[in-house]
């Protein structure tokens, strides 16, 4: 039985990974400080074992490890900017360590980056080609920045078999309600007959990916051989405006909460959208489920919770 280390697997996606993983016959050791993690999230289950640890600090993980996910750090403006310095160092010396990790064991290295890293885009869709525009001296720095460091720690470091996910905007069942992020906020508003805030005009645009496409790229991109030292896109190139996602949660939901405007944080991004092609080529992989679907899925989780 080969043996995942799922760094950060407390947390939304890092959960759902943790599952999917053991649903597949791996043994899975999830490692998490649960700074932002949910204790919630952690399984009692056969093959599955959580070491309550701080990746930026040095650690072991008893006997053989094969693959190893780094999807440990605080990854909502809320989070992140109440945690600055834990975030930096979640994806600098977590980083380092969870690598050195792998060149003690032989293990093969995914790390989960993010959107971010292209900042408020000059190109539209955005390729992996894409350089970026960031502001290395802003509210959303510690992330944006954390996450470009940990790439060039990652392509300097010898002797590891990586793989950089740069993930853009995921949803569906396990989001905090109120972690700040776009999709859990409006859903608690609409279910709760709050007014439904949108940041900006509502022109921005996202790309939504459900969870269960996100765990299924990140896994095709880790166990794919044919993918060593790449870096890709895992996203859903469906854009939508954030007015028309306030409109649609409403729709669904059947809310009468009135939506209102407020103004656009800094440096928020005002449009995202992935190039996948390379994804689509390399893996054979894209995902499958709609935004009016994944939303339904994530509105009855939050209705039941």
């Amino acid at each position: 039985m080969k043996t995942c280390v799922v760094a950060g697997g407390a947390g939304f996606i890092g959960s759902w990974l943790c599952s999917d993983l053991l649903s597949k016959g791996f043994r899975v050791v999830c490692v998490d400080n649960l700074i932002t993690g949910n204790e919630q999230n952690l399984l009692a289950a056969e093959n599955f074992t959580f070491v309550r640890q701080d990746v930026s600090d040095k650690f072991d993980i008893s006997g053989d490890v094969d693959f190893v996910f780094h999807m440990a750090s605080p990854a909502s403006p809320i989070h992140y900017q109440k945690h600055p310095i834990e975030t930096l160092k979640a994806n600098s010396l977590g980083t380092m360590n969870l690598l050195d990790m792998c060149k003690r064991k032989n293990a093969r290295f995914l790390y989960a980056s993010s959107s971010e890293v292209y900042g408020e885009p000059r190109e539209h869709p955005q390729r992996e080609t894409y350089w970026g525009n960031v502001n290395s001296f802003g509210p959303r720095s510690c992330y944006d920045e954390g996450k470009r460091f940990s790439e060039a720690l990652i392509r300097s470091y010898d002797g590891v078999d990586f793989r950089i996910a740069r993930i853009f905007n995921t949803y569906g069942p396990r989001m905090n309600r109120d972690d700040g992020r776009v999709v859990p906020n409006f859903i608690h508003q609409a279910l709760t007959g709050k007014p439904i805030t949108i940041y900006g005009d509502g022109g921005q645009t996202r790309s939504f990916c459900y969870v269960s496409d996100n765990i299924e790229g990140l896994e095709t991109l880790m166990f794919s051989n044919g993918a060593k030292n790449e870096l890709m896109n895992i996203g859903n190139p469906a854009e939508i405006t954030i007015l028309e996602l306030a409109e649609t949660i409403k729709k669904l939901t059947g809310s009468e909460s009135k939506i209102v405007f407020r103004g656009l944080p800094t440096d928020d991004p005002t449009r995202r959208r992935p190039d996948i092609e390379k994804a689509e080529k390399i893996l054979g992989w894209k995902p499958k489920i709609g935004i009016e679907d994944g939303l339904r899925r994530t509105i009855e989780y939050f209705s039941t919770t």
